[in-house]
């Protein structure tokens, strides 16, 4: 069940504007490559993110970005357009976007019928540490004929806790370490884990890591931007 949901911001990564400061790209044609490991380091899953069309408004910004989920043996298993939010100082993020729906497409599409809620989660793009942001919820529900299914995740207890550098295949980032709390259910079952989070200036997030009961789970990383 752990799969099901994708519960970091993993496309807020790219060459955002230094002057500004955001945690974006804001070129299009900038292309965005993770990979997702688990226990003993085995790649569970690959998230390529190109950026095709940004639209500026005064001190705003919209980012569509194409996002691609890839297996191991480099076979695509889902794609949708999604769009960041940028108004003034703060990056908005659709809930619905953090629901990993490989896992529920048909032919490389959502069913019609599902039916998916949230609000937007908040990220600062000037964060400070000691910062405390704002909770964010996603809930899905669908019906696949012979079983009703429904999913929530609740985000809570997010904090900036520190700044330290970061080494990933791309590189080494001078990073915003960023903590939360995650509580997910589907299906009547339970997880909670908590995760960890580094964004970079200029960047975003550089890499992720989920932990239950205090023991690492997976980790996802920034492996290449071209």
């Amino acid at each position: 069940m752990k799969k099901l949901i994708l519960i970091t911001a993993i496309f807020l990564i790219g060459l955002g504007s230094k002057a500004q400061e955001i945690f974006f790209p804001t070129k299009e044609g900038t292309i965005l490559v993770y990979k997702t490991f688990e226990k003993k380091n085995k790649v569970t899953n690959m998230a390529r993110f190109t950026i095709k069309h940004v639209s500026v408004n005064g001190n705003d910004m919209d980012i569509t970005y194409l996002c691609e989920s890839i297996d191991p043996k480099d076979k695509l298993l889902f794609k949708e357009d999604i769009t960041i939010h940028k108004k003034g100082d703060k990056l908005y993020i659709d809930m619905g976007n953090f629901i990993n729906k490989s896992a529920f497409q048909q032919d490389g599409q959502l069913p019609a019928d599902v039916q998916i809620k949230g609000n937007n989660m908040e990220i600062p793009s000037n964060p400070k540490p000691g910062d405390v942001l704002p909770d964010a919820n996603v809930e899905m529900a669908m019906n696949m004929g012979f079983v009703n299914i429904k999913m929530s995740t609740q985000v809570t207890n997010r904090k900036v806790e520190a700044i330290e550098d970061i080494t990933v295949k791309a590189g080494t980032f001078t990073s915003y370490k960023f903590t939360s709390d995650v509580n997910a259910t589907a299906m009547g079952m339970k997880v909670k884990t908590n995760n960890i989070e580094w964004y970079a200036k200029g960047v975003g997030i550089v890499k992720t890591e989920t932990y239950d009961k205090g023991k690492l789970q997976s980790y996802t990383e920034l492996t290449e931007i071209k």
